[in-house]
């Protein structure tokens, strides 16, 4: 009951202040490369043939980083290409991992790149998909209350401008395997994730529960 009566609060707090919502822009090396190898991307993962890397956002997907500072978090995302320690994806595409947003573990929201461009955060589904990502998700760097209320903020602020269908919790990304909005080739490329955790997605679903997202398809991954 404790924990309803708080994301109320919250709720109403977030109605008033949501013409205030802060986004510091924030930008990671999006050069002509890292927009070549998304083009790449989307035509050898998913056979879309596009001029373009714009999206149209149909998906939120909450993310944590468990990088436990700011700096750590962006620097992962910065570069165009893939580490040297990610072999575990690189082998499917060269280009680097990313997200449109990082919130901080104070809920200071960064701006990473344009929220419709493509970003590499999400297997199948980055075509229609913004990813956040929170600083943190470790024992020693759990997420916090002030990443919970910045979360609500840009999913009210991203529903209200792109037509979003569906919020989900990166651990939940395999649900949509035989969805139309999957599109990934390769039946063999997928990694486990547990990320940002299902109590955190309550939360968030409870207090954008008004936009009637649609449930998750029903599925045994």
């Amino acid at each position: 009951m404790k924990q309803h009566i708080l994301i109320f609060l919250l709720f109403l707090g977030l109605a008033a202040c949501e013409s205030e919502l802060a986004i510091i822009d924030t930008p990671i090396i999006f050069d002509e490369n890292r927009k070549s190898m998304t083009l790449d991307y989307l035509k050898e993962r998913y056979e879309l043939d596009r001029a373009s890397i714009e999206i149209t956002p149909k998906m939120i997907v909450l993310h944590w980083t468990v990088y436990e500072t700011l700096a750590e978090s962006f620097a992962a995302f910065e570069k165009p290409s893939l580490p040297n320690w990610r072999p575990d994806i690189e082998n499917i595409s060269g280009l680097n991992v990313s997200a449109h947003f990082l919130v901080d573990r104070d809920g200071t929201i960064y701006r990473l790149m344009p929220e419709n461009y493509m970003a590499r955060h999400v297997i199948g589904l980055n075509h229609c998909a913004i990813g956040i990502e929170n600083v943190g998700g470790t024992e020693n760097a759990p997420l916090t209350k002030e990443q919970l209320k910045s979360n609500i903020q840009l999913v009210i602020y991203l529903a209200k401008k792109y037509p979003i269908e569906y919020l989900i919790g990166h651990y939940e990304y395999t649900r949509f395997e035989g969805h139309p909005l999957w599109l990934e080739v390769d039946d063999g490329y997928r990694t486990e994730k547990t990320d940002p955790g299902p109590d955190f997605m309550k939360n968030v679903r409870e207090a954008t529960r008004s936009f009637n997202f649609k449930p998750l398809p029903n599925s045994e991954n």
